[in-house]
């Protein structure tokens, strides 16, 4: 290792920070104070995306300065727009160049939007914490005498636009008071909502839908957006003037940079160590890569699997940059806790999505891992950040029954 090695982070989502905090804490563990560590993200945030959906964003986005400055992380506030694993080096859209000995992929995903006239320019979404913004202002902006103002519609009903689809009715009667209802409609390809949740829960999600006013137009896609409706694949029209785009997730497109197959999600294939197949020096973390949680299941794109994998690949990679030892990552379980507003939530266990817990206890359960679980310290001390950032397994989130 040459004196002053550098390792680069891209990204500050949730596997980025932590894959940074990682190595931070490795690095304090060894002594290594020739190292230096940086994080370069096109925001100078760490964003807690999976609450953009929600009504109040003031506790989604974490200046990073409160987060990498007290465990002496570097960032670089640029858009990474090229990166040369020949050269080991990485190019901004400002023009810089960075080089670094070894690199940590982490730049997350973003929500995949066809090539339907209108969406661009009349389409909402909730992927970005700027979007979820731009969303809430033009709620505000939405008119009470307005039949359009007065519906939204949200395609796709996975798990986001499920969970943004429950808050919008009463985000809609905030904005229009007592003499509009509101209406919100769900669209989906699929033959019927939830289709990730799999069959047990499913009546309880439709169940839930039905409690909360929601409308689900299942079988259908999207062939046109205007500034105030939307056209269905089957020709009906829906005076509309708000649509929420949440169907399809793809990873950052710079992994196509990096010269290896992609899987159908444009993630890397990664070893149990978080290492990108075939590309020496390069880690990748996240919503980037597909790593094995079993021997049978790929991680999925989503916190639950980010934060561990940040977590390990800032452990390794100084491990492969110090030819110290490095630890494998496999996950032994999977749950998943879908909000569904008013109706509460619902838990699931198992790749087979088995419900243990719905209602006012499912919610409690998921407003402690929006609110306190996925959080880092707050404090801005320095102990606490490297002891978050240990490659250690978090069990699967308490719940009742």
């Amino acid at each position: 290792m040459r004196a002053n090695a550098r390792v680069l982070v891209i990204g500050s989502g949730f596997a980025g920070l932590w894959a940074a905090l990682g190595a931070a804490r490795r690095l304090d563990e060894v002594g290594a104070d020739a190292v230096d560590v940086t994080v370069v993200s096109s925001r100078p945030y760490h964003d807690i995306r999976v609450r953009n959906y929600e009504a109040d964003l003031t506790p989604c986005r974490i200046p990073l300065s409160q987060l990498l400055g007290p465990a002496g992380v570097g960032h670089v506030t640029a858009e990474v727009t090229g990166i040369n694993p020949a050269a080991a080096t990485v190019g901004t859209a400002d023009g810089a160049t960075l080089g670094y000995d070894r690199l940590v992929l982490a730049a997350g995903s973003r929500v995949a939007k066809p090539d339907i006239p209108g969406l661009p320019q009349f389409g909402f979404d909730v992927d970005t914490y700027d979007g979820a913004i731009r969303l809430h202002e033009h709620l505000c902006g939405l008119r009470p005498d307005d039949v359009a103002s007065a519906t939204a519609v949200v395609v796709g009903a996975g798990l986001t636009g499920i969970e943004t689809a429950s808050e919008l009715p009463a985000m809609l009667a905030k904005v229009l008071g007592p003499r509009m209802k509101p209406r919100v409609v769900l669209v989906d390809r699929n033959p019927y909502i939830g289709s990730d949740m799999g069959d047990s829960a499913r009546s309880i999600i439709e169940k839930a839908m039905a409690d909360n006013g929601i409308e689900a137009f299942t079988g259908v896609g999207v062939t046109e957006v205007g500034a105030r409706s939307i056209t269905l694949s089957t020709g009906e029209m829906i005076a509309a003037a708000t649509v929420v785009w949440c169907a399809g997730m793809r990873a950052n497109p710079l992994t196509a940079q990096l010269g290896v197959p992609l899987d159908g999600l444009g993630r890397l294939p990664v070893d149990d160590y978080l290492r990108v197949e075939g590309v020496s020096g390069v880690f990748a973390a996240g919503d980037v890569a597909a790593a094995r949680m079993d021997d049978e299941h790929l991680s999925v794109m989503s916190c639950q699997h980010g934060r561990p994998m940040g977590r390990y690949a800032g452990y390794n990679v100084i491990g492969d940059l110090l030819e110290l030892p490095m630890m494998p990552l496999r996950i032994p379980w999977y749950v998943t806790v879908l909000d569904l507003g008013p109706a509460g939530a619902v838990y699931t266990e198992g790749w087979d999505r088995r419900v243990v817990s719905t209602g006012a206890a499912a919610k409690a359960t998921k407003r402690i891992i929006n609110g306190e679980r996925i959080y880092p310290p707050l404090t801005g001390d320095r102990g606490e950040l490297l002891a978050a950032a240990a490659p250690e397994l978090q069990s699967a989130p308490a719940y009742e029954r």
